[in-house]
């Protein structure tokens, strides 16, 4: 069987009654972890975005105190665990200015942990990744925000 297209979902979400649209969203839900996460931010984080963004700022906060200093393997796998969540936050938010506004937050955070770049060649190229990532999306951002961000990123040495 193959898989309708999004406005053909559409189309038929919107012939259905609110009841029936209401336990798809539900059961969809109740299907994955991430279905829950998104259907939450869709209700609740969406409003605020702001508010969501400082929460993800919390979660990345959290998540630097937990990683094992131990090793660089520690390190290195405490930093990509980081990013998968961060980057899974950014996705369901969509919006660029929070999405550069947290990888700017999480490079900060690299620097000031004091993690060293070039100890691993994962983490040189994480960070770099990262780096690659906020010059692409600035180069996108409206002129006003780009002179928001322009300092944040000369402290990164990104521009």
């Amino acid at each position: 069987m193959k898989s309708p297209t999004i406005s053909q979902l559409e189309k038929e979400l919107k012939t259905l009654p609110l009841k029936r649209v209401l336990e798809i969203c539900v059961r969809i839900a109740k299907h994955k972890k991430e279905n829950k996460e998104l259907l939450t931010y869709l209700l609740y984080g969406s409003v605020n975005e702001k508010a969501y963004v400082e929460d993800v700022k919390e979660e990345i906060n959290i998540l630097f105190t937990e990683i094992n200093r131990k090793s660089t393997y520690t390190v290195k796998k405490g930093l990509q665990k980081t990013v998968r969540n961060m980057n899974k936050k950014i996705k369901y938010s969509g919006d660029k200015k929070s999405e550069i506004e947290l990888r700017i937050f999480f490079c900060k955070k690299i620097k000031s942990a004091r993690i060293s770049i070039d100890s691993s060649s994962v983490i040189h190229n994480l960070y770099h990744r990262e780096i690659e990532k906020i010059r692409k999306i600035f180069e996108k951002l409206h002129e006003d925000l780009q002179f928001d961000y322009r300092s944040e990123l000369e402290d990164l040495k990104v521009i």
